[in-house]
């Protein structure tokens, strides 16, 4: 039986020990931790005994001062070029969303140079996420072509290869852009439209800032990229992840994820919403390479 002094000193390691995870998740594992997810898959479609492609993928920076200034900005940056892929892609949710917590927005000008600074042989794509459309999408569109970044809106480009890898890349129009009432939104994305500019067989890269589209996606798409969930943010130990802003629940979270032979690709993201709090949940930089010698089932 416990003596009330081992309870005492029990209790007190507890307390100090749910202060420290608190401050981890507070102040440690969101604004200071930064890791690189690796994928290496050849979907169905894609080409085999060519050699591979690689991208980079960055999702829902949302920059703002002190979570996610330019200097962290910056470090993101570099980290990426370091990686050497062959195109990167943004995958929306550029502006902060914390306000409440004392945080003050970096002008678009300012971060729009900075990732202007991305490197790539075969460039920089971006699309835009729900919280861009919420606050200024004019502005944060603006930035990211003036800055040589295409934001790419229910639009496909042929991706170029010199060794016969091309292929299409889409990007869709955000799934929750206006707010109509109280709780429901409606999207500005087309899927059908936007897969029905592709013009051969070649394959197709779908980037898709929220995960809930995949759905929808057909065979035809090898791969579809997200962010937006930010893999719930927090992830605790046998319990999981308390909140995913997804109707799916923790079906599309975070992660590779493989349905009927369909590839998603889930980024946990590199900034905060709603809270500056990320718990098991890394910022992290997605590098995915395509191609190999065996097609993924």
């Amino acid at each position: 039986m416990m003596s009330r002094r081992s309870f005492l000193k029990l209790t007190g390691l507890t307390a100090l020990a749910g202060v420290g995870l608190s401050s981890y998740a507070l102040a440690i594992e969101p604004r200071f931790r930064l890791e690189v997810t690796r994928y290496q898959l050849t979907p169905p479609g894609w080409p085999t005994g060519r050699r591979p492609i690689r991208i980079a993928a960055i999702a829902d920076l949302h920059i703002c001062d002190p979570w996610m200034p330019i200097s962290r900005l910056e470090e993101i940056v570099a980290v990426t070029n370091g990686l050497q892929p062959d195109i990167i892609v943004l995958l929306g949710d550029f502006i902060g969303s914390m306000s409440r917590f004392g945080t003050s927005a970096v002008p678009i000008a300012d971060w729009a140079q900075v990732l202007g600074r991305l490197e790539a042989p075969l460039g920089v794509r971006s699309i835009l996420g729900n919280h861009d459309w919420w606050t200024d999408v004019d502005g944060i569109r603006a930035g990211l072509v003036e800055n040589g970044i295409p934001v790419m809106e229910n639009a496909v480009e042929l991706i170029p290869a010199t060794d016969g890898s091309e292929f299409w890349l889409a990007g869709l129009g955000d799934q929750l852009a206006r707010q109509v009432g109280h709780s429901r939104f409606v999207g500005v994305d087309d899927l059908p439209g936007t897969l029905a500019q592709v013009t051969d067989d070649r394959p197709v890269v779908l980037l898709a800032h929220e995960p809930d589209i995949f759905t929808q996606v057909p065979a035809r798409v090898s791969l579809t990229l997200s962010g937006h969930t930010h893999g719930g943010q927090v992830n605790l130990p046998f319990l999981g992840r308390p909140v995913v802003p997804s109707a799916y629940g923790d079906r599309f979270a975070y992660g590779h994820i493989v349905e009927e032979g369909r590839h998603l690709i889930v980024s946990g993201g590199l900034g905060c919403s709603k809270m500056p709090i990320r718990f098991r949940v890394p910022p992290e930089i997605v590098l995915v390479e395509l191609g190999g010698d065996t097609v993924a089932s």
